[in-house]
């Protein structure tokens, strides 16, 4: 049987709730994890989710600002987390277990800071922020719970690796990509031996983007992408991985998010 996580920063969950409901029509992934949902939980649109068959809903949001959603055509159990990193008070974190045929599975849902545009926390508090944000899920571990399997996603905010980004060497001090951060980003990777999905089925060599910049005169000639969007897990489901689709076309959508959806399937 197969299983398909998404995830997908909507950028307002309510103003972009037709692409949503395209996108769940077209693509049926059985998990759908949103960021930056910018509203509160119970003001959630939840009534078209279930309308499709997802009736399975957790949420952390707030107004205006931030928030995570995950919704499931699976059954979600009662073992929700929703962590206050750097403790502000943010809605950026929600975590739910799930069960597919013989595993369990802790699903984390992110939408890290953005961190401003300059990168230097001396003079910018919201980078500070970010950096904040990335040293303490450095003490998450894919393997924290036994018996039972992870899952990471979400707007991560950081372009880690050199071909995640349209040009490395210009935007190395750009925020997303400076060296502090695709360190940091790594650092948590491998303190927590979390497994990249995504550059486990598009070699480290390739271009691989999920956002396009609202900036753009044409997002679509220019290609300045960045793959600022991610898909990891522990170890013990990569050899399950069959598929890793970017849904690029979704960027030309009317009145899009600037991140496209990516979708994981496994195979059990």
């Amino acid at each position: 049987m197969t299983l398909s996580i998404a995830t997908w920063n909507i950028n307002s969950v309510r103003l972009r709730m037709p692409l949503v409901e395209h996108f769940l029509k077209t693509y049926s992934p059985d998990v759908l994890c949103l960021q930056e949902t910018k509203c509160p939980n119970d003001q959630f649109p939840s009534k078209p989710l279930k309308a499709l068959g997802y009736e399975h809903i957790v949420m952390h949001g707030q107004k205006g600002y931030h928030g995570v959603a995950t919704v499931s055509r699976l059954p979600l159990t009662e073992i929700v987390e929703r962590r206050d990193y750097c403790g502000v008070g943010d809605a950026r974190h929600v975590s739910v277990v799930f069960h597919h045929r013989n595993k369990s599975i802790r699903l984390h849902n992110f939408y890290v800071p953005a961190g401003g545009d300059e990168p230097d926390r001396t003079i910018n508090p919201k980078f500070g922020h970010k950096l904040d944000f990335i040293e303490e899920m450095k003490l998450l571990h894919a393997e924290a719970e036994a018996g039972i399997s992870s899952i990471l996603v979400g707007d991560l905010n950081i372009a880690p690796l050199e071909h995640d980004v349209w040009s490395h060497k210009q935007l190395l001090k750009i925020v997303s990509h400076t060296p502090i951060e695709t360190e940091g980003l790594i650092d948590v990777m491998t303190k927590g031996a979390w497994v990249d999905l995504m550059r486990r089925k598009v070699p480290a060599e390739e271009k691989l983007y999920t956002w396009w910049s609202y900036r753009s005169a044409d997002w679509q000639a220019a290609n300045k992408g960045r793959r600022l969007d991610h898909i990891w897990s522990s170890a013990d489901l990569d050899p399950h991985l069959t598929n890793i689709s970017v849904i690029r076309e979704a960027r030309g959508w009317e009145r899009p998010s600037d991140h496209v959806p990516v979708i994981a399937e496994f195979d059990f």
